[in-house]
């Protein structure tokens, strides 16, 4: 799947997938959940929940990761020098240590002070730099985030929205998969077939076997 993450012009974001999209191609779920954690405690992947609206998650090779976040920083502290101390802290004492997709504001700062007297100038760098998301709902809580993401998000919402609209308008709101896996979207820099199986797997669309191929529905679940 990594392989067939699509090359993006003017987007500079490492490969990742979404656990919709794993869940697509494996039936057991449980065993999906099962192997996730396992790659995350042996610092195989990242998982980062993304900011959707949706119950939505990235998955990401550590290594891709590590690529992503040094761009990131390149960018940031060519900005501005001052506390970019906090990168290093960050790679070295946060990421090896919470692995899960978030993290409170005392545990960061407890996690960061292992470099140095990290205070709320350093963490702003972090979030300035696309490594950590403020919740709306708990401004002491941060996501952990991927650098650079923000127009694969709304490509991802809106050819989301564009696929289900191509399927609504059908009579039978279905359509062989065949004929709409070559749809070109206009919404969403992202190949159709990224959003299939997310759609597949998340449960918004299911496929049927018919004499004639196989024929994507949309739930009505």
């Amino acid at each position: 799947m990594r392989t067939q993450f699509p090359k993006l012009e003017k987007v500079v974001t490492q490969p990742f997938i979404l656990q919709s999209q794993l869940y697509s191609s494996v039936k057991d779920r449980t065993q999906v959940d099962r192997d996730l954690e396992s790659l995350k405690k042996d610092r195989v992947l990242r998982v980062f929940k993304l900011n959707t609206g949706q119950d939505d998650h990235a998955i990401m090779f550590m290594d891709d990761y590590l690529k992503q976040m040094e761009s990131a920083v390149r960018r940031s502290k060519g900005k501005n020098q001052d506390c970019s101390e906090v990168f290093e802290w960050f790679e070295k004492y946060v990421l090896p240590s919470k692995l899960d997709v978030s993290i409170d504001h005392l545990e960061l700062c407890s996690l960061l002070s292992h470099g140095g007297d990290a205070r709320d100038k350093h963490i702003t760098l972090l979030m300035n730099a696309g490594l950590l998301t403020r919740q709306l709902i708990d401004p002491n809580m941060y996501w952990f985030s991927i650098p650079s993401i923000g127009p694969i998000l709304k490509g991802l919402t809106q050819g989301r929205k564009e696929v289900l609209s191509l399927l609504n308008r059908r009579k039978y709101k279905e359509m062989l998969l065949s004929s709409l896996e070559k749809t070109r979207l206009r919404l969403s820099p992202l190949d159709v077939r990224f959003h299939l199986r997310d759609l597949i797997g998340s449960g918004q669309i299911k496929t049927v076997q018919t004499a004639t191929g196989l024929l994507a529905r949309v739930s009505t679940d």
